[in-house]
């Protein structure tokens, strides 16, 4: 008998992407390389008018990650600054559950072809949802702790993913 509480998810697809070693910290929209989410079969039907959406969000399964939970993290681009884990973007997480906005550039038979996403190749697929303007845009979100930080013209291209020179 399973646990009233118990959580398990099983994959739904996978997703191919370049990058063996190393990620960007966010999706760039314009990366080069190919970046596809290849759904199981049995999922095929639920493609079915996903192509009328520019952009959709990705869940996934953070499986190549070894560290440490920790309560307080120091995000690589934040001069040193401590906060709490659920103040980050870290994705050494207690639940290791990805989530990326992608815009859709085609779809062919259980293949969704996507602008750059943030995980390794052969990243599990748990889900995919429609990216909706009015439901999922909220006009006056901020920046958080980042609004007190000295240089935010600096930061905001690490929070956007944009190369650039530290």
């Amino acid at each position: 008998m399973r646990e009233k509480n118990a959580c398990t998810f099983e994959p739904i697809g996978i997703i191919r992407t370049p990058y063996q070693d190393s990620a960007p910290y966010q999706p760039v929209d314009s990366d080069s390389g190919e970046f596809r989410i290849i759904l199981d079969d049995r999922y095929r039907d639920g493609l079915v008018q996903l192509e009328k959406f520019r952009y959709i969000y990705v869940l996934y399964h953070i499986n190549r990650l070894d560290r440490e939970v920790k309560m307080t993290v120091s995000p690589p681009w934040a001069e040193g600054r401590q906060i709490g884990l659920f103040a980050s973007r870290s994705p050494v997480r207690p639940n290791p559950i990805g989530l990326s906005i992608v815009r859709i550039k085609k779809i062919e038979e259980t293949s969704i072809y996507t602008s750059g996403l943030d995980v390794f190749d052969e990243t599990p697929l748990l889900d995919i949802k429609p990216y909706i303007r009015d439901l999922d845009t909220k006009l006056d979100a901020n920046y958080g702790w980042l609004d007190d930080a000295d240089d935010m013209e600096h930061l905001a291209q690490h929070i956007q993913g944009v190369p650039h020179e530290h």
